[in-house]
Parts: structure tokens; sequence; C-alpha cells
């Protein structure tokens, strides 16, 4: 009996259970939104901006490196319009995590916030293989605890900026070491060395042929990449034998 009710689904009701399994699996994600949290919210402050500014930016345009972005195209008092341009080139990339983000098994009204919530980090964690028997409310706990760590990072580091003279070296090169970091998980979950091998060639291509916009030309190319190399591989598969076929096939073998 014991064995039946620890391996059931749990219900809707039972949210301490999904809370704590959203905990155990932000843990380690955790441990680098916080400081890199706090690497932003000490930027915000040393940009010119009040302490809160970094709580509101965080919280409401929870974007990563949008964010980053952001405090530099505020301080030098960027157009409205351009700034709205550069969020959708960044963000672009959005479009196709809903792709294969398990947004269906959350509730209709809570789909609002997943959609709003769906971060680099979220993906990495709620769109895997290891995340396929996970309930809405698990891959809502999820988001839900990742914005947290992100935005209490970001409230700590501006309030510890605030009484700092200057800006730490370094604080720049931490939003590249989380997606470094991400990119190994990702690849020790699943070893497909043609991806990576792709996404160096298409920063390579971009580096060459625009280096001053190297991320929003490396996407498309990295995006066309992945999308020829599904084709090819679509094409290649051999084509399923008809039912007609294999049961005319089952007689002729046992003869």
């Amino acid at each position: 009996m014991s064995k039946i009710g620890h391996s059931r689904r749990r219900g809707p009701g039972e949210r301490p259970g999904e809370f704590r399994a959203a905990a155990r699996d932000t843990s380690s994600v955790g441990l680098s939104l916080l400081p890199l949290g706090i690497g932003f919210g000490v930027l915000v402050v040393h940009t010119g901006l009040t302490w809160w500014w970094a709580t509101v930016i965080s919280a409401v345009v929870y974007a990563g490196s949008l964010e980053f972005l952001l405090l530099g195209l505020v301080a030098s008092a960027t157009p409205l319009g351009q700034i709205a341009v550069t969020a959708l080139l960044v963000n672009f990339r959005h479009v196709f995590y809903a792709l294969s983000f398990p947004l269906h098994r959350v509730r209709p009204l809570a789909r609002i916030y997943a959609t709003y919530a769906l971060t680099d980090e979220a993906y990495a964690l709620a769109g895997g293989e290891a995340a396929r028997e996970w309930s809405g409310t698990r891959v809502l706990w999820t988001q839900a605890l990742c914005q947290a760590y992100w935005v209490a990072g970001a409230t700590l580091g501006a309030l510890t900026g605030s009484l700092l003279p200057g800006t730490p070296p370094g604080l720049d090169f931490a939003l590249t070491a989380l997606f470094a970091v991400l990119a190994v998980d990702a690849w020790r979950a699943r070893r497909d060395l043609p991806t990576p091998v792709l996404a160096v060639l298409s920063t390579a291509a971009a580096a060459v042929l625009a280096p001053g916009q190297m991320l929003l030309v490396a996407l498309p190319l990295f995006t066309a990449s992945l999308l020829t190399r599904y084709a090819l591989r679509r094409r290649r598969q051999p084509a399923t034998p008809a039912p007609a076929q294999v049961s005319h096939a089952v007689p002729a073998l046992e003869r």
C-alpha cells in the first residue's frame, strides 16, 4: 500500500509536494541566478538609478539579457521605439521555446504567467526529457522560484551596491557565465554533438559577417541550420511499412 501511495500522481491540491519538488529542481539554477541577480542589482545602482529600480525591472521586465541591455539603453536616453525593437530581437528566441515547452499542462488562466515567465532557465529545466512527467503545478512552481531567485538577487545586489564606492570588475560577464553553465548542463543531459558544433559555426560566421551585430545574426543562422538538419534527418529516415505489408511478411517468415 505504501508503494502505491508513493507512486500515484499527486492531485491538484497537493501543492506542498509539488513545491518541494520544484525547489529541489531549481536549487542548482538558484545558485547561479542569485549571484547573477546580485551583479545586475549592483549595475543598476551604479548606472545612476535608485536601488528599488532593480526590484521593479527584475520583477516586471524579467528578461535576463535584455535587462542588462536595458540599463545601457536607459542610461543613454534611447528612444522607446528603439528599445522595443531591441527587446523583440533579443527575445525572439522565446517563440521557439514555446514550441516544446509544456504550456499545455498548465491551466488556462495560469498559462498567462507561464508564458510570461518562460525564460532560458525555466526552459532548460522544464523543457527536457526528465520533465516529461511533470504536472502543470510543478512547472509553474519551477518558473515562480526561478523568478524569485532573480528578484531576490537583484534587490540584494542593489542594496549592497549602494554601499560600494565603485563597480566591481567582471560583473558584465556574469550573464555569459550563466549561459555557459546551461550549455554544459544541456550537453550532459543529451550528448548531441552536431548541435553545439552548429552553434559555434553560426557564431563564427556572424562574427565575420556582422561583428557589431553578432548575436542578432548568429541566432537566425543557428535556427536555420537546426531546421535544415531536422529536414535532412526526416528525409533519411526509412519509410514505415504499411500494416498490410507487415501482416503478409509474418507468415512468410514462419514458413
